[in-house]
């Protein structure tokens, strides 16, 4: 069968095609948009799955949206009604956004696609995250936990799944519904520090890392435990649930005082910035606790060994290491795309195995699903505009490269299908050497424009990682898709400087040969030269825009910032050396 799966119309657009069971595409709208979370109906990503497998709509047997929008709706008109008259104000523009194409999204599908009603099928939100997590995980029977914000109504799931001869099945057991959320306690605090909601959570995170949770009891009136071992939020301290405008009330202001103005810097050396890092801090412990405590139970009622996370909190790759080592599971698997994106091909996964019942196939354990670079258009660019560019061998190209690493060069690598999913996992990355302070401070400087104290990750041969990182038994596999944050062994911190994080710890991505041949050769030559076989690996884009897909987007980025070294394929394209003449003139020019 030919399945394609869809999410769209709130955050993380993304297509996702299967053909007989297997993933031919998956990629997100903003990757080809060039608009960063993108929302919008994905028709480029669609058309990018469609041409890869030479398909046209009509060939497809089934489309599957990522959720029930009839559902969303009765969420959201009686959650205006309960909160009314709180909500009169917000209520119209409720009703008005729910229903455009939010709520006719059949019609969406057949007048943009031309497929007939009776192909168009829809799972439910949760559903979605849950397959997206159990049916990409080398497992055939694991504990499932998907948490987000809000999908239809629920929140938060727990369940089990089962793969095998016999058929394949996900069974949701419990649900927390909404208001009640931990992604929206979350993303409440991601709003109150002055960042945006649905991008800047993993800020929160690493700004926690500043801080010390010394308002965590403050924090803990805001989510009280329930009798039967949940959670409910406190709706006093919030106005997500009346009014778009603002997610935090003014009892929120009373006990954490005055928010953060969202163009105002983070300075840590003041008070004010100490107070937004331990708020930070007090909200990251909450949420591993409760995290902690939910997968513990679910381990006791399960016995299983093995939990699958899904949904846009799994990217707290900070709770996930402390769900791996306390809540008595042997492995845990998040995907590469455990967010709205991911639910595409949740979707399409869900239907195909589930709905259809057919057979279940191993999934490709990887994340590369997107467009290819080309290398011919990068050499093409480059001589345009005068700068060299020349094509090397394999091996060439892998020993010069880690030359330049070790030379301190940042490098913009483009290798294979991009990566499917919020993380740069070495097919569109910039590379750089792990040792000092300053090669992180000149990345955030110079090329990616962001905080000082957002962290960057390493990505080390998974056979080396525990040399330098202290990793739990299950710890390597988390890491597969830097979905962990582990400590940094002490005695390599100082010479790891550029990846170790204030509190020691790092984002860590393990690399098998098998999944980046290219990478994990440049890795290991670079081993030989500096005795530590790790790079510093963040992704390939700079700060407002999405990671780049094309050849030609790369030079873009590449001209546009302090990248040395350029490289797509086997192609690559060096900055000119200037002159002592010419960068006096430029700082002349400047003055």
């Amino acid at each position: 069968m030919k399945i394609l799966g869809l999410s769209c119309f709130y955050h993380d657009a993304a297509a996702a095609l299967l053909v007989d069971g297997m993933p031919v595409a998956a990629v997100q709208e903003e990757r080809l948009s060039r608009r960063k979370n993108d929302a919008a109906f994905p028709i480029a990503a669609i058309e990018y799955c469609l041409d890869t497998a030479g398909l046209d709509p009509e060939e497809l047997d089934a489309v599957v949206f990522y959720e029930r929008p009839m559902l969303k709706f009765e969420r959201v008109l009686v959650t205006a009604l309960r909160a009314f008259p709180a909500s009169w104000r917000s209520f119209p523009h409720a009703m008005k956004n729910m229903l455009g194409e939010k709520a006719w999204v059949r019609g969406v599908i057949t007048s943009r696609l031309g497929v007939p009603g009776n192909k168009i099928f829809f799972t439910e939100h949760h559903q979605s995250h849950a397959a997206a997590a159990f049916l990409t995980a080398p497992t055939e029977r694991a504990a499932i936990l998907t948490a987000d914000g809000v999908g239809e109504w629920a929140t938060l799931t727990v369940g089990t799944g089962t793969r095998g001869p016999a058929g394949t099945s996900i069974d949701i057991e419990r649900e927390i519904r909404f208001p009640h959320s931990l992604g929206m306690l979350y993303s409440t605090f991601t709003a109150y520090l002055g960042f945006a909601v649905n991008e800047g959570e993993y800020k929160v995170m690493g700004l926690a890392s500043y801080g010390t949770p010394n308002m965590a009891d403050e924090v803990r009136k805001l989510i009280p435990r329930t009798a039967d071992g949940a959670f409910r939020l406190d709706l006093d301290y919030f106005d997500f649930h009346t009014t778009a405008k603002r997610s935090f009330s003014d009892k929120f202001v009373k006990l954490f005082g005055p928010p953060r103005n969202r163009y105002d810097p983070i300075d840590l050396s003041t008070e004010q910035g100490r107070r937004y890092a331990d708020c930070a801090a007090s909200v990251q412990l909450v949420l591993e606790d409760i995290l902690v405590d939910l997968t513990r139970q679910l381990h006791d009622r399960t016995r299983l060994p093995d939990l699958c996370l899904g949904g846009g909190v799994a990217l707290n790759g900070v709770a996930n290491a402390r769900i791996l080592r306390e809540s008595g599971f042997e492995r845990i698997f998040v995907p590469p795309a455990p967010g709205d994106a991911g639910c595409a091909l949740g979707a399409a996964l869900y239907a195909d195995r589930i709905h259809f019942g057919n057979p279940d196939t191993d999934f490709p354990d990887h994340a590369f699903w997107g467009p290819e670079p080309d290398a011919a258009a990068l050499a093409r660019i480059a001589a345009e505009d005068r700068f060299p560019a020349d094509t090397v061998s394999d091996e060439a190209l892998i020993e010069e490269t880690a030359a330049d690493l070790e030379a301190g060069r940042i490098v913009g690598w483009m290798q294979g299908r991009c990566e499917f999913g919020p993380r740069a996992l070495g097919n569109r990355s910039l590379l750089a050497a792990p040792h000092s302070a300053d090669m992180r401070d000149r990345l955030n400087r110079d090329i990616k424009y962001r905080e000082e104290f957002r962290p960057f990750a390493p990505v080390v041969p998974v056979e080396e990682a525990e040399r330098f990182f202290e990793l739990p038994p299950g710890g390597a596999r988390l890491a597969r898709f830097m979905s962990g944050v582990f400590p940094v062994r002490p005695e390599w911190r100082e010479r790891l400087a550029a990846i170790t994080h204030v509190d020691g710890t790092a984002r860590l991505q393990t690399l098998e040969r098998s999944v980046a041949p290219r990478l994990y050769d440049l890795i290991q030559a670079y081993g030989r030269r500096s005795g530590i076989p790790i790079l510093l690996n963040t992704s390939f884009n700079l700060a407002g825009e999405p990671i780049v897909n094309t050849a030609q987007e790369g030079y873009s980025t590449f001209r546009r910032s302090g990248i040395d070294l350029l490289i797509a394929g086997n192609t690559r394209v060096r900055k000119r050396a200037r002159t002592e003449k010419a960068a006096a003139h430029e700082e002349e020019e400047l003055a």
